[in-house]
């Protein structure tokens, strides 16, 4: 049997977020329903299907697997993928991506696009991601999907539905646009990078970079290198109102129940149960 790369999986309400993430190995999500993923530092078979990715930064442990995927979808005759980037690295993947064709004597058929903090990218009617900024040692950015619903606004909520038909037919812009937060990633950064964006604090789903949990490990050394610490996310409990907190990327100094026992033992209710260690 093929042996594929690891992938742990949990399901919250109606979506799924599957992956692995240890820090310096690699890093690869994806939300299956929303046909998305972050950061390509492996490259599951099953994760082929995936169209569109996001990439965080472009550390190895977070893009290396970028020309694989591409090359096995252009092998099964799929769609050239979309692959959103931070802008400083667009021009050096596309010269990688050119070495690397012609080492292999083959096509490398993508959409690379910049993104930048600030940026709002429509994935369809329903789906937007916003982009914010990180900080890590190279350029990084953070993501949070938004569900686009229409609701009707508050002022017409009284009148029966032939009085909202007709003034819709005359022209008149009956609903308002309402968004929800459903997924926050943030990829290698300090507290910086949570902080800035707070979505991320108001999103169903948060997935973390959580790379030191030991006490002896300083902070003040971890953020210059643009990492976070457990104690982070202690000071942060009042601000997270997620329903899930995904915490990985754990550094591998740390073996899994090295790591179990540390959180727990800095955050006994693992947030009211609402914390998941993907270890």
């Amino acid at each position: 049997m093929l042996k594929d790369q690891p992938i742990h999986s949990i399901t919250h309400k109606n979506l799924t977020i599957e992956g692995y993430s240890r820090a310096a190995v690699q890093t690869y999500w994806r939300i299956p329903e929303y046909k998305l993923g972050f950061d390509l530092g492996a490259q599951p078979w099953a994760f082929m299907g995936t169209p569109t990715w996001f990439v965080s930064h472009t550390h190895i442990d977070h893009l290396i697997a970028l020309p694989i995927y591409v090359a096995r979808r252009r092998m099964m005759r799929m769609e050239p993928p979309t692959i959103y980037l931070p802008e400083a690295a667009i021009d050096p993947i596309q010269r990688i991506l050119r070495l690397v064709s012609r080492l292999d004597r083959g096509r490398l058929p993508c959409q690379l696009i910049a993104a930048r903090p600030g940026d709002e990218i429509e994935l369809s009617r329903e789906l937007v991601v916003t982009v914010s900024a990180t900080r890590h040692t190279v350029p990084s950015l953070g993501f949070v999907i938004w569900e686009r619903r229409r609701k009707l606004k508050p002022e017409y909520a009284d009148l029966p539905g032939t009085a909202i038909r007709d003034l819709r037919l005359g022209g008149t812009e009956v609903t308002r646009e309402v968004r929800v937060p459903k997924v926050a990633y943030l990829g290698d950064s300090s507290p910086e990078g949570l902080d800035a964006c707070p979505a991320m604090f108001e999103a169903e789903i948060l997935i973390t970079e959580l790379t030191f949990v030991a006490p002896s490990h300083r902070k003040e050394r971890i953020h210059k290198f643009g990492h976070m610490h457990l104690d982070d996310l202690v000071e942060r409990r009042a601000k997270l109102k997620n329903e899930l907190v995904i915490a990985a990327h754990f550094s591998t100094r740390y073996h899994a129940a090295q790591i179990q026992r540390l959180v727990q033992r800095a955050i006994p209710d693992m947030l009211d149960g609402r914390l998941h260690l993907w270890i």
